[in-house]
């Protein structure tokens, strides 16, 4: 049905991601170092792009080999960037905490947790998988946004190349619990369409929201919902990707350019 067309990992909830041409689909769910890192205060409480759009104006550059990142500060004020500086994600951890603490203005750390990460979906914690005929369909929505810009405002993982706008829609389970797909030879099961939040409404550079996003997605969404999508999944139509699970013991590579179909399941 489709091919995968790109492959996107946010290292740290919430800031940007690093495109690359393969990953490990791990047991637990998630992609290699997807989420692997969150801020979170005093108070355990995650410091992510749902609580504050000043996250939007951090800078992220991933050296993911090295296993480093370097931050700086979008001065949305003056239109200059701060002199980036470069941590190691193990080694400059308590620095780490003392930048993004300055940042926010408030007592942060990052913490880690690398089998699962830390997914929106606990139930579903695999990667997220759109269409880039999907994205061109939403930025068609929006003659004021691209397609990369909307494909960095809902962050999906895995984005599949070929078919028509929401075609991923059939990963969406009507009867059965889920539907399982292959990436190459990795299996996944597809469980529901993504809910979105508060984040896809705003410049992923800048925080400034569009008026009205969401009441026009979801006004479009359902003009635009295919004749054969499960309508009954759709409690709302503020959703876009859909989640997935996993169900394998081992980690499994996946590849830009892998073939993706549905797998028949015997009756």
């Amino acid at each position: 049905m489709w091919t995968l067309g790109r492959i996107w990992i946010y290292p740290i909830k919430s800031l940007p991601g690093i495109e690359v041409a393969r990953s490990l689909l791990l047991p637990a769910g998630n992609l290699q170092h997807d989420r692997e890192f969150a801020l979170v205060d005093d108070d355990g409480r995650f410091m992510n792009a749902k609580r504050t759009p000043e996250i939007h104006r951090i800078r992220a550059q991933w050296d993911l080999p090295n296993w480093s990142v370097e931050l700086s500060e979008d001065g949305s004020a003056t239109g200059q960037h701060s002199v980036a500086t470069r941590f190691h994600l193990d080694h400059d951890r308590a620095t780490l905490g003392d930048w993004f603490s300055a940042f926010f203005e408030m007592p942060l750390k990052l913490i880690q947790q690398p089998v699962g990460g830390f997914p929106d979906d606990t139930d579903s914690p695999g990667p997220t998988v759109v269409s880039t005929a999907s994205l061109q369909a939403v930025a068609n929505w929006f003659p004021e946004l691209n397609p990369d810009e909307i494909r960095h405002r809902f962050r999906a993982n895995l984005e599949l190349d070929g078919g028509e706008p929401f075609g991923e829609d059939r990963l969406v389970p009507g009867q059965e619990p889920t539907v399982p797909f292959q990436i190459g030879e990795a299996t996944l099961f597809g469980t529901n369409p993504c809910q979105r939040c508060v984040v896809p409404t705003r410049s992923p550079e800048t925080g400034n929201v569009v008026t009205g996003f969401q009441k026009r997605f979801a006004h479009q969404r359902e003009a635009e919902l295919p004749a054969w999508s499960n309508r009954a999944r759709f409690n709302h139509f503020y959703r876009l990707s859909v989640n997935t699970a996993v169900r394998h013991a081992e980690p499994q590579l996946i590849r830009v350019g892998d073939p993706v179909q549905l797998v028949t399941v015997p009756s």
